[in-house]
């Protein structure tokens, strides 16, 4: 890190927030204004605001590194968005709109029951105010380790960052600072898209580029199998990723507040659409700059494991030979393996893509052991350093590629998603403690000036205990997958819950809420114990509370009958 790149990255935080505490100094009169942003927001805002808030600093750090060691078939995780996006254009904003509510869970409570809204608000605390604390944590580890910066420091610095402007100006404030985040993001990532490209040797073009990368299986967008115990397929992205979009998009207030905002129901729906539209090449692209980082390893050296601080655990161990072995050998595949992509590229022969393939299994196989070595390092040290390092890719390749100036930006860019998808997180929190908790179940009398006070503080309280989830927070298999993990087991109950309400009048209150508690014991239960790819715990969620609220329902009416 250089002086230049100190001085983007300050500068374009700092000026972040301090646009947004500004613009908005003046224009929280109410509760409305500052939780529903005055409902003035255009469908651009919305749409931006909407696609900031899901694209978390995970999204930049680990979806790259994702695309490194396993190519594009994660974008098959989004298929199911675009319809879930129609979906909520025609039954959810409709219905929201012209109940005016500030939260989706008030909604409920006019459908069955204080009990059901309070329930369902409930578990929305729980999984969202875990992931604002890993919306934090990502960057803050990652940082942490390749920049050498102090975690605990890193954390409270992004923390407090967001809370300035979202407490000062609430909704308004995150979807105005969201759309200048917006465009420093992919500002940043067209550009890094770009180098990498040119960092390519001068006889590789960036259709050879896309050759190689597809030589090694990294271009396998598509999957039809209906294997089970395989995360993404095309068939998991249709319809667990449907359900997954519709609960997040649909039921999520996080997502909801976004395009309660509106100035209609048409700007509302735009926004929404324009965010499916735009959400699916987004991922693309980020995969593909992913795909051209692993393009540009075959033919420039790479450690054998980008986590430093794993090296620097298994470099001080009684492994460090057996790990510089295995450097050394991984050093003479890419050596071996950087002619023969050259020749690829040339002549496209599949004899010589046979070669590259047999390499790419020993690559793989020098990468699994070292993580080995890691783990028993870790054990010998009393330690618990991370050993997949997914998330390290992308960082790596900024911090030492990329030059001065652009460092910053790129770190900006993973800064600015941070902060953007955690105010959004924060501004729902404190809006659904406020309406659902606060007002509807222990204060109801107070004025208007008592609850705008009261959602600054509980957005406050909310921060800070981000702030804490962050700071005994630890690294999970993938970042990406983490967060999306948390969501899949509460997301399908929810959404269980307002399919429910929309379309199954027969069913009632006590029968929906015994079904949504039984249904989260169950599915907690089938995360802990793998029962599926965490994708269809969406869907099992979904079918399983629906089940059990007709059976509920079905033997209360039979009471009722014989009573």
């Amino acid at each position: 890190m250089q002086t230049l790149d100190w001085i983007v990255l300050i500068g374009t935080l700092v000026s972040i927030v301090a646009y947004g505490t500004w613009k908005t100094r003046h224009s929280n009169k109410n509760v409305e204004d500052y939780l529903k942003g005055g409902n003035e927001a255009k469908w651009w805002t919305i749409g931006l605001s909407v696609m900031a808030t899901q694209a978390s600093a995970i999204t930049f750090l680990s979806t790259p590194g994702q695309a490194f060691h396993d190519g594009m078939g994660f974008v098959q995780f989004y298929f199911g968005l675009p319809i879930a996006m129609i979906i909520i254009c025609l039954v959810f904003i409709p219905l929201y709109h012209r109940l005016k509510v500030y939260t989706a869970y008030e909604f409920l409570e006019n459908r069955f029951d204080l009990k059901t809204r309070s329930l369902t608000a409930i578990l929305f605390l729980i999984q969202r105010g875990l992931a604002a604390g890993i919306t934090i944590y990502a960057p803050a580890i990652i940082l942490s380790a390749v920049l050498g910066w102090n975690l605990n420091i890193l954390i409270v610095i992004i923390g407090i960052l967001v809370i300035i402007y979202t407490v000062s100006g609430g909704t308004k404030a995150v979807s105005i600072t969201q759309k200048h985040q917006m465009a420093v993001i992919f500002t940043g990532m067209f550009i890094a898209f770009f180098l990498i490209v040119s960092y390519l040797p001068e006889n590789i073009t960036f259709t050879n580029a896309l050759e190689i990368a597809s030589a090694s299986g990294k271009m396998d967008i598509l999957d039809f199998s209906f294997d089970f115990n395989n995360r993404y397929t095309f068939w998991s992205g249709i319809i667990g990723g449907t359900f997954l979009a519709l609960s997040y998009f649909g039921t999520d207030q996080s997502q909801v507040q976004r395009y309660l905002s509106g100035k209609s129901v048409k700007e509302m729906q735009m926004g929404l659409i324009f965010n499916g539209l735009l959400k699916v090449p987004m991922q693309f692209f980020i995969l593909l700059v992913g795909v051209m980082v692993f393009v540009f390893y075959q033919f420039n050296t790479s450690p054998i494991n980008f986590n430093p601080a794993a090296t620097e655990t298994v470099m001080n161990s009684s492994y460090a030979e057996d790990y510089i072995a295995l450097q050394n050998e991984q050093d003479a595949i890419f050596t071996k393996k950087k002619d023969l992509m050259s020749a690829y590229a040339e002549t496209k022969s599949d004899a010589i893509a046979q070669q590259i393939a047999s390499y790419n299994i020993g690559d793989r196989a020098n990468r699994e052991a070292a993580k080995e070595l890691i783990v028993k390092a870790n054990e010998e040290r009393t330690l618990s350093v991370e050993t997949n390092d997914k998330d390290y890719v992308f960082i790596h390749f900024i911090l030492n590629n990329l030059p001065r100036g652009l460092i910053g930006l790129l770190l900006a860019v993973i800064l600015s998603a941070a902060m953007s998808s955690t105010a959004s997180e924060l501004n729902a929190l404190a809006s659904t403690t406020t309406m659902d908790l606060y007002k509807r179940s222990f204060v109801q009398n107070e004025d208007e000036n008592h609850y705008l006070k009261a959602s600054k503080w509980f957005t406050l309280g909310w921060g800070s205990l981000a702030i804490l989830i962050a700071s005994v927070a630890y690294l999970a298999d993938n970042l990406i997958q983490l967060v999306n993990i948390i969501g899949s087991i509460f997301y399908g109950n929810v959404l269980g819950i307002f399919l429910l309400a929309f379309f199954f009048k027969y069913i009632k209150g006590n029968a929906v809420f015994m079904a949504a508690l039984v249904t989260q014991v169950i599915v907690i239960t089938g995360w802990w114990y793998d029962w599926m790819p965490y994708l269809w715990l969406n869907l099992f969620g979904c079918a399983l509370v629906i089940a059990i609220a007709f059976i509920i329902q079905f033997m209360n009416s039979q009471q009722n009958e014989n009573a």
